[in-house]
């Protein structure tokens, strides 16, 4: 039987925003629409609720999506299986974001009442800008971004797949509004850590901005089960299984950790998926959340036992140093 609501809440970098270091990525929620929701699985309502349920009750308080998820698929399933958890959902935050390419600026304005809508009116605890990319600045992105949180149409301002001077740049602004830049959410997992070396995660602990750590799993790399049954890649529907991870050479090379995290399931008595996910939300003191997604309801078990114990100060160590051999 699963804990129930054990998690730590941590604020969210600068923010009042007391959040558990797992959130739920709700990109599969896309119900197959649009330019990015063909990458998963379509998914019963009744299976969304499941997965929401689940993450609620194992203290899991705050739910990522995305307006070019399904076209708003993703928030508008969001918010009906947040409304049918009842008072389950209470606490529930919600983090959405605004798609920036081949648009200005004026559109945060302009899509933000449909961000609400398709949100069932749900209060914005986090509102992104989802790319660097745009027709406007970052400099008139967050001046856009600061009037919504005056109006009172979202409470904090985020941004996604910035660089450590666009993420310099996009604070600097919002501090002129009295307000502060509080995550950046990239992709971070320990087959992925260029953060750490690129400076984007160096300036987030400087300034103070939480990481949202994104694919945490690699795609489910990191669990492990397709290296105990490489058979499974083939059954993967989309673009995921043609990534270099999922290659032969790929699973060689990630061999090593995998062994590792294994070894450390049995003294915890857990998964390689739970391992990888503690290590995320530890290494770097409370820095960095992570938003691992759920396509089952046993997934978002899987999700919640990741919070439920703390790795050693030598195991994280350890893992971080593998880590670094193979991505040697």
């Amino acid at each position: 039987m699963m804990a129930e609501a054990t998690s730590i809440l941590r604020k969210l970098g600068s923010s009042n925003l007391e959040l558990s270091p797992l959130g739920l990525g709700c990109w599969q929620f896309s119900n197959g629409q649009g330019m990015v929701g063909k990458f998963w699985p379509v998914l019963a309502q009744e299976d969304v609720l499941k997965i929401v349920r689940t993450s609620l009750k194992g203290g899991i308080n705050w739910f990522d999506t995305a307006e070019v998820y399904g076209k708003g698929q993703s928030e508008q399933m969001l918010a009906r299986a947040l409304n049918e958890a009842g008072s389950l959902a209470d606490g529930a935050h919600v983090a959405t974001k605004w798609w920036p390419i081949m648009r200005t600026a004026n559109s945060i304005t302009n899509t933000i009442d449909e961000r609400i809508r398709l949100l069932d009116n749900r209060k914005i605890h986090l509102h992104q800008v989802h790319q660097p990319y745009s027709f406007s600045s970052v400099a008139k992105q967050m001046n856009t971004m600061a009037q919504l949180v005056k109006l009172n149409k979202i409470q904090n301002v985020g941004v996604s797949n910035f660089s450590a001077k666009k993420m310099r740049e996009a604070d600097r602004v919002l501090r002129e509004h009295g307000l502060r830049l509080i995550s950046n959410q990239v992709k971070y997992s320990l087959l992925d850590r260029r953060i750490e070396h690129n400076g984007i995660l160096d300036t987030a602990k400087e300034l103070g901005i939480a990481i949202i750590a994104y694919s945490p799993l690699e795609q489910g790399i990191l669990s492990g089960k397709f290296h105990k049954n490489p058979a499974l890649i083939q059954a993967i529907t989309g673009p995921r299984k043609w990534s270099s991870a999922f290659r032969e050479s790929g699973m060689r090379k990630s061999k090593p950790l995998i062994d590792y995290l294994e070894e450390l399931t049995v003294k915890y008595d857990t998964s390689p998926t739970q391992i990888a996910l503690n290590w995320m939300i530890h290494a770097n003191g409370e820095t960095v959340f992570a938003i691992p997604g759920a396509s089952k309801a046993h997934h978002a078990e899987e999700n919640v036992r990741a919070m439920q114990f703390t790795l050693t100060t030598d195991e994280l160590r350890q893992i971080s140093d593998i880590s670094n051999l193979v991505l040697e």
